[in-house]
């Protein structure tokens, strides 16, 4: 994505999901011998809630709840960016939650 695209992306989210929670699972493709490394140190940030070490196209699934989209932005930029042997990253944000931690959310005739 160019520049001038991801900035066009950038407030479209923002405006989309504004001061809103913003609950995102992040797909992590890691170095293979840094895995427990990192799955250990995306654990230890507050904001994460759960951290899945899977197998398949990613390695690492990571998910986390955001006051707001420009949180979740710059944690990607600033801290999981960072992270010696991170790869690749895939971002997934939640657009309705049905069942969270085996707790029925609401049912779909509610929408």
């Amino acid at each position: 994505m160019a520049n001038g695209e991801r900035e066009g992306y950038d407030t479209v989210m923002s405006s989309y999901y504004g001061d809103d929670q913003v609950t995102a699972i992040i797909n992590l493709k890691v170095d293979t011998k840094e895995a427990d490394a990192i799955a250990e140190r995306v654990s230890g940030y507050d904001i994460v809630e759960d951290v899945f070490l899977v197998t398949g196209d990613t390695d690492i699934v990571v998910k986390t709840k955001f006051k707001n989209y420009n949180q979740l932005k710059r944690f990607l930029v600033e801290e999981i960016s960072a992270i010696s042997g991170v790869k690749d990253t895939k971002t997934l944000m939640v657009v309705t939650t049905f069942k969270e931690r085996g707790e029925k959310k609401f049912d779909a005739d509610d929408l």
